[in-house]
């Protein structure tokens, strides 16, 4: 992807934003075990392997509310990493720093545009 068509794929309303929104789809499972560690993220707009490329390395963001506040929020942040693309149609392998939990599956997580790999 060029920066220019980048930009066009990735505005929000016409404004550029420091992250893409992507969906949980699961964990990583094979017929019998499900690997709760690697998590399966669809991207908004990738569609192949081969748009997976800008987004390896990226930094994924899981953000959801808690019942108590710490440190004056209650909003939390669970940071992971995109490890590497899983299939053809686009979807990509995260790994995160504590395992996502269940509930979040179908959940919306923020794929930042750091670090960059240019």
């Amino acid at each position: 992807l060029s920066a220019l068509s980048f930009f066009e794929t990735h505005s929000i309303n016409g404004t550029h934003s420091t992250f893409t929104k992507a969906a949980i789809l699961g964990y990583l499972r094979s017929k019998v075990n499900q690997y709760v560690g690697t998590t399966l993220i669809r991207i908004d707009g990738v569609k192949d392997r081969k748009d997976t490329e800008y987004y390896m390395g990226k930094r994924v963001a899981y953000v959801y509310r808690g019942k108590k506040e710490i440190n004056g929020t209650r909003v939390r942040v669970i940071w992971g990493k995109i490890a590497r693309p899983h299939g053809n149609s686009g979807v990509v392998r995260a790994r995160f720093q504590k395992n996502i939990p269940a509930r979040a599956l179908g959940a919306t997580v923020r794929v930042m545009m750091f670090p960059s790999r240019v």
